[in-house]
């Protein structure tokens, strides 16, 4: 009787340490993997709020766009990556082309997600919004002067213009949407036109660019808007203001946006946990939060920007494909180097 007892005590004691353990180990929870180009600063948020909502357990990896395309081929079909998250319609393009994604028709996504902004074969997603736009120096420039990209290829701009280096994707992608509007023969002279009205050797980054206008080095550049905002939080009295090009009818496009975005990894583990956060991400909750910690613009149309971001104006912007950006990024930097822009 007392053996038993003993037994049935164990039994009962043994049941409870491993349902405890089922319980308490995570690894037994319902997750999603995600390899980033985005900042934890910047995805988190969202990803906590995705876990609240579904229980889904969100592990994450971030790194630069380059390595994070390398590391998803060299796995091949052993990755553990279900998402894929970077920035640039150009690098979401080349992540299509080497094959990394798979495609997902989703209602959903074509619900929040304007088509522009998302691959013509549902293979990557724009989530935020990052607009290259025009700033300029308040005490030296009318802003009556200025109306498009292509008009700082004039020689009133000649040593008035600053501009990030070629190298970086934003500007490559700009120059390769600028060969989708006009050809490349028309581009390539805009190009060059900028090129001989720089005021200084191309720069390492945008904030660099508005450091040099704001000092009164140059007078204009091109820079994405977020950009902008975080600089003018840390130093309200600098005399930038923003401007909003080819917005007149007669101009071709609007002003040229760009976008964070994500894809859905070809032999990701947990697709349908990786479906479900990639349309939460283009939620109205979501996007909010997109909008709030970078000062970016929402990709679904019925989100209102950041009020900050909502105090620089509303604008036009292109509606060509952004897969162009990635198509014609290869001719874009040919064009760069033969017109002289490093």
């Amino acid at each position: 009787m007392q053996i038993s007892s003993f037994k049935s005590g164990y039994v009962t004691l043994s049941l409870f340490a491993a349902l405890s353990f089922f319980m308490a180990n995570p690894v037994h929870a319902e997750q999603v993997v995600v390899y980033s180009a985005r900042i934890e600063q910047l995805i988190k948020p969202m990803f906590d709020l995705f876990t609240e909502k579904t229980g889904i357990q969100v592990k994450f990896t971030t790194d630069k766009e380059g390595a994070l395309l390398a590391r998803l081929q060299a796995e091949g079909k052993n990755t553990p990556a279900d998402l894929l998250i970077t920035t640039d319609a150009g690098n979401l393009w080349a992540a299509a082309q080497a094959g990394l994604f798979r495609p997902y028709d989703s209602q959903v996504l074509k619900s929040n997600i304007p088509e522009h902004l998302r691959d013509p074969d549902n293979e990557w997603f724009g989530l935020s919004i990052r607009a290259r736009t025009i700033v300029y120096n308040t005490d030296k420039v009318d802003p009556d002067d200025l109306s498009t990209y292509e008009d700082l290829a004039d020689p009133k701009w000649k040593n008035r213009l600053c501009l990030r280096t070629s190298k970086k994707i934003y500007n490559q992608s700009l120059v390769a949407m600028m060969i989708a509007e006009h050809g490349e023969a028309e581009t390539e002279n805009i190009v060059k036109g900028w090129v001989s009205n720089l005021a200084t050797d191309p720069l390492s980054d945008d904030t660099r660019a508005m450091e040099f206008v704001a000092a009164g080095r140059c007078d204009v550049t091109i820079v994405n808007s977020y950009y902008y905002g975080r600089l003018m939080q840390k130093n309200p009295d600098l005399p930038l203001g923003i401007f909003w090009p080819n917005q007149k009818s007669e101009h071709i496009g609007g002003v040229h946006v760009n976008i964070s975005g994500a894809g859905l990894t070809r032999y990701g583990k947990h697709p349908q946990a990786a479906e479900q956060l990639l349309e939460f991400l283009s939620s109205i909750q979501a996007q909010k939060l997109f909008t709030d910690v970078n000062m970016e613009y929402p990709v679904n149309p019925n989100i209102v920007p950041d009020p900050i971001v909502s105090s620089w104006g509303r604008f036009k912007q292109s509606s060509l494909n952004l897969a162009k950006a990635g198509e014609l990024q290869a001719a874009a930097v040919k064009l760069m180097d033969r017109a002289g822009y490093r």
